[in-house]
C-alpha cells in the first residue's frame, strides 16, 4: 500500500524540495473506521488546519494517521515533516502509531518530538550562532537554582527575602513569553530585589554563556533568535519542513507559539490539533489565545471540528458541554456520542450530584461507593477521585487506610509523605521525644539556621560516643568550642525554640495553637511566604490541612499516634488494583469507569487563589478544568459538595460551586445524602434536581439555603492577596489595632493589640485570645 523508501536521506533538500512525488491515493486502509470530520482532517493536506478535537474524540488517531497518510502517499518524504508534542510518552506514541501504519516507508522520521527535543536538535547544528558550542549542557532545575543562588550571593540580595528559587521561576516566565533581558518591560524589574530582576536575568545569560549551557527555555529563545537574524536559514528549514503538524496546541506559551509562526512561514502546510476547552495550563505559562486567534494567524485556515465522542455516555457529555458553554473565551463545539461507541447508552446512570454535611461523610460516601462497585464485579482501579487542590487527598486517604482499600497518588507523594507534612510533623515529635534524633536531624536546618552537614556531623558523632540523643548532647556541645560562629548561633536557637515550645504545651496550649505557633516561629511558613514558585502557596495550604486534621484529636500524642499507624499503613504497591487519587490537572489525558470530584464548593473550586490573582480569565480556566474533570468518565461521574467544611476545629458554612448550577437538570440525577451522614433529624435522602437540594433537605446552613441564589453568580466580594493574607498596613504583623479579621477557629474580631507577628485579638463569640497573624485574613 506505501511506497518503499530509498534511503531519502542521501537527497539533498533542494532535491527533495524540487520532487514531485504523486498524488495522494483516494482510498486506503488506513482510513477505513475514520468517521466523516476525522476523514476529513486527515485528507485536508494543503494550507493551514486547525482541528478542535474535543475530549474522547480520537485527535491522537487523526494525527497519526494524518502524518501516515503525507508519508504514506508520497507527498512528502519522512525528513520533510515535523510533528510536535508536549510529553516524550507522546511522541513516542505517535511514532510507533505511526511506524506502525507506514512500516519501512516510516524510515527517517526523525523529526518527531517535543518542543524542547526538537529545539535542541536544531540548536546542536547552529549552536555558534547563539554563541556556544555544539556540545553545550541542558542544566535542569536543580542546576538553575543553584545558579541563580550565587547570583543573589554575588549581588547582596537577601536570600531569604528573595529566594532562589523565586528568581528562577521569574526568568522561566520571561522565557516562556519569549523575553530576553532587554525586552523585559521596566516595571517587571521590581518584581525582584526592589528592581534588580533584569540586572540579575542579565548575569544569568551570561553565566550560561561562560558554561557552554543553556536551560530549557533558552532552547526556544536561541531558536527563534537564530531564525530572526539569518533568514537564508530560516528558508532553508522552510523547504525542510513542507508538513507541520502540532499536538495539544491549546497549551503552547508565547516562545512555543512564535518557533512555530516562524516555522510555518513557508508552505503554509500547518495542522494544530488542539482543544480551547481542555486549556488548564495558564498558570505555567500556556496562552489559550494561541488557539483562539489561529484563523487570524493564518488567513484562510481551515477549521473542523472533531465532536463525536468515543469515550463517555451521553449524560456526561451532556453535563460537560453544559458547564463549558458559559465561557465566553472558546471557538465552540459539542460533544455527543456516536452510534458505535464502546459505552451501551441506552441505559447509562444520569451524572449524580451529592449533596452532603461534610468532609467526612463525603469521603465515606466515596469509600462506600467504591466498595459497592467493586462488590458487583468492578475493580479499585476502575475508579479515580480528582480534586482541585492536594490538600484534599488527606481526607479519602485515611479513609481509605481504615477501610483497607488499596489506593496510590499519582503525580505526588501521598499527603502525610509531602516533605512540608514531615518537617511539621518532625517539630511535633521532637517536641513530644527529646530522643528522636531522626526528627531533631530533619529540622535542625529546616528552615536554614546555617548549620551545615559538618557541625550535624560532628554532633552524630558525639552522640554515637556518649550514647545520648541529639537534643541532650547538643547543649553540652554548646559549652565547648567545638562548634562556632553562625552553627553554634542557630543550633543554640533551636534548642532554646525546641524547650519554649515543649513548655508552652505542658502548660496547656492546644496542639493545634501549638502547632501554628511552631511553623510561624521557625521561620517555615516565612520561608514558604517568601518562596514565590507556584508550589509554595500549595505547600501552604497543605500545611493548614494538617493543622486542621490535629484538630480532630485531644492531645498531641493522640494525633502523632494516629499519624505513625498511617504512615506505618501498606495499602498495596505500585501495578497492583488500586483506586487512583490525583488533581484534576494530573487527569487530563486520563480516563476511568467512575469517576469522583468531591469539593465543588466556592473558594476550593472554582480556586479563590485563581478568582482572585486572574479574574475572569481565571474563572474561565476553572470552568475549564471542570469540563476536563467531568470528561475523564466513561460510565459513571460524581459531583458531590458539602454544606460545611471543619477547618481549624470551627465549622463553617460553604456555598456549592457555581459550577453546579451551570450542569443541565435533565441529565443529571440530584441525591441529597442526609440520612447518610448521619445528620440528627436527617430523613432517608431523596432524588430529584439540583434546585430540589437547598428545598428537600434538612440542612439549616447558610450554604444550603442560598444554593439556588447563590450558585453561578461571580463573587463580587474584593479581592486579597493569595499569598499574604495579612496585606493591611500597619507594624510588622500588617494588622493595625482596631483591623477586623477573621480566623478560621475563633471567627470574627477586632485586633486589640499586637507584637510582632502575634496579635491579640478580641473575638466576637470566642473572647480575646492570642493568635499568629499569618493564619487570621482582614476582612
Amino acid at each position: 500500500m506505501f511506497w518503499m523508501s530509498s534511503n531519502p536521506n542521501r537527497m539533498s533538500i533542494s532535491q527533495m524540495a524540487s520532487a514531485k512525488p504523486p498524488a495522494a491515493k483516494s482510498e486506503a486502509e488506513y482510513l477505513d473506521g475514520l468517521n466523516p470530520e476525522q476523514r476529513e482532517a486527515v485528507l485536508t493536506t494543503e494550507g493551514p488546519l486547525l482541528v478542535l478535537a474535543g475530549a474522547g474524540t480520537g485527535k491522537t488517531r487523526v494525527l497519526t494517521t494524518r502524518l501516515a497518510h503525507i508519508i504514506g502517499t508520497r507527498l512528502a518524504w519522512p525528513s520533510q515533516t515535523l510533528t510536535v508534542t508536549f510529553t516524550n510518552k507522546a511522541a513516542r506514541e505517535m511514532r510507533e502509531r505511526a511506524l506502525s501504519m507506514l512500516g519501512e516507508a516510516g524510515e527517517g522520521l526523525r523529526w518527531l518530538g517535543t518542543f524542547h527535543s526538537i529545539s535542541a536538535q536544531i540548536l546542536r547544528k547552529h549552536a555558534e550562532l547563539a554563541g556556544l558550542k555544539s556540545t553545550f549542557t541542558i542544566i535542569d532545575t536543580d542546576d538553575q537554582i543553584r545558579l541563580c543562588k550565587q547570583i543573589i550571593q554575588a549581588e547582596n540580595i537577601d536570600p531569604k527575602r528573595w529566594t532562589p528559587r523565586y528568581l528562577a521561576s521569574l526568568i522561566d516566565g520571561w522565557k516562556n513569553r519569549a523575553l530576553v533581558p532587554n525586552k523585559v518591560p521596566p516595571e517587571e524589574a521590581h518584581q525582584f530585589a526592589d528592581g534588580k530582576g533584569i540586572t540579575c536575568y542579565q548575569i544569568y545569560q551570561a553565566r550560561l554563556k561562560v558554561l557552554n549551557a543553556c536551560d530549557f527555555g533558552d532552547l526556544l529563545i536561541h531558536n527563534i533568535q537564530i531564525f530572526q537574524n539569518n533568514p537564508d536559514l530560516l528558508k532553508e528549514y522552510h523547504d525542510k519542513f513542507r508538513y507541520i503538524l502540532v499536538d495539544e496546541y491549546q497549551d503552547t506559551n508565547v516562545a512555543q507559539y512564535l518557533w512555530l509562526r516562524l516555522l510555518a512561514q513557508g508552505s503554509q502546510n500547518i495542522c494544530c490539533v488542539g482543544d480551547d476547552d481542555q486549556s488548564i495550563y495558564g498558570w505555567r505559562g500556556a496562552e489559550v489565545d494561541n488557539i483562539l486567534r489561529f484563523e487570524k494567524d493564518f488567513p484562510g485556515a481551515h477549521v473542523i471540528r472533531l465532536e463525536k465522542n468515543y469515550r463517555s455516555t451521553k449524560h456526561i457529555l451532556a453535563a460537560a458541554s453544559s458547564v463549558i458553554s458559559h465561557n465566553k473565551s472558546r471557538l465552540g463545539k459539542t460533544l455527543y456520542v456516536g452510534d458505535d461507541n464502546a459505552i451501551d447508552d441506552i441505559d447509562a446512570s444520569k451524572v449524580k450530584v451529592r449533596g452532603l454535611w461534610d468532609g467526612e461523610a463525603e469521603s465515606r460516601l466515596i469509600a462506600d461507593d467504591i466498595e459497592s462497585w467493586v462488590s458487583k464485579g468492578g475493580s479499585h482501579e476502575d475508579c479515580a477521585v480528582l480534586v482541585r487542590a492536594s490538600w484534599q487527598m488527606r481526607a479519602f486517604e485515611e479513609r481509605f487506610i481504615m477501610l483497607g482499600i488499596p489506593y496510590r497518588v499519582i503525580g505526588g507523594p501521598r499527603f502525610f509523605e509531602r516533605a512540608e507534612i514531615r518537617d511539621a510533623l518532625a517539630y511535633l515529635r521532637l517536641i513530644r521525644s527529646p530522643d528522636d534524633d531522626l526528627a531533631f536531624e530533619r529540622v535542625v536546618n529546616q528552615p536554614k539556621r546555617g548549620i551545615g552537614n559538618t557541625s550535624l556531623a560532628k554532633l552524630q558523632s558525639y552522640a554515637r560516643e556518649d550514647g545520648r540523643s541529639l537534643f541532650v548532647l547538643t547543649p553540652m556541645v554548646l559549652q565547648t568550642d567545638e562548634i562556632k560562629g553562625g552553627a553554634k548561633r542557630g543550633l543554640t536557637q533551636f534548642i532554646d525554640q525546641i524547650n519554649l515550645w515543649r513548655d508552652k504545651l505542658t502548660n496547656g496550649m492546644p496542639h493545634t495553637e501549638l502547632a501554628e505557633t511552631i511553623l510561624e516561629e521557625s521561620g517555615y511558613t516565612d520561608m514558604l511566604q517568601k518562596d514565590r514558585s507556584p508550589q509554595a502557596q500549595t505547600r501552604l495550604d497543605n500545611l493548614k490541612e494538617l493543622v486542621r486534621a490535629m484538630g480532630e484529636f485531644d492531645s498531641l500524642a493522640g494525633f502523632l499516634e494516629h499519624i505513625e499507624l498511617v504512615m506505618d499503613a501498606s495499602t498495596g504497591g505500585a501495578g497492583e488494583d488500586q483506586v487512583q487519587i490525583l488533581t484534576l490537572h494530573g487527569a487530563k489525558g486520563l480516563e476511568w469507569p467512575v469517576v469522583f470530584l468531591p469539593g465543588w464548593e466556592e473558594e476550593v473550586f472554582p480556586s479563590r487563589r485563581s478568582l482572585d490573582e486572574s479574574g475572569m480569565k481565571g474563572l474561565e480556566e476553572e470552568r475549564r478544568l471542570a469540563y476536563v474533570g467531568i470528561t475523564r468518565a466513561r460510565q459513571h461521574a460524581y459531583i458531590s459538595f458539602v454544606a460545611n467544611r471543619q477547618i481549624y476545629g470551627r465549622w463553617q458554612s460553604v456555598l456549592p460551586s457555581r459550577f453546579v448550577d451551570e450542569l443541565p437538570h435533565e441529565h443529571v440525577e440530584a441525591v441529597s445524602e442526609t440520612g447518610y451522614s448521619g445528620i440528627p433529624g436527617g430523613d432517608t435522602g431523596f432524588t430529584g434536581t439540583v434546585e430540589d437540594l437547598g428545598e428537600r433537605s434538612n440542612y439549616k446552613s447558610p450554604g444550603w439555603q442560598r444554593l439556588k441564589e447563590n450558585a453561578g453568580k461571580f463573587d463580587t466580594r474584593p479581592p486579597r492577596d493569595a499569598t499574604n493574607l495579612s496585606a493591611t498596613s500597619g507594624g510588622p504583623s500588617g494588622f493595625k489595632v482596631g483591623t477586623r479579621i477573621f480566623h478560621d477557629k475563633f471567627g470574627y474580631g477586632r485586633v486589640a493589640h499586637t507584637e510582632g507577628n502575634k496579635l491579640t485579638v478580641d473575638f466576637e463569640k470566642s473572647g480575646r485570645k492570642k493568635v499568629i497573624a499569618t493564619f487570621v485574613q482582614p476582612v
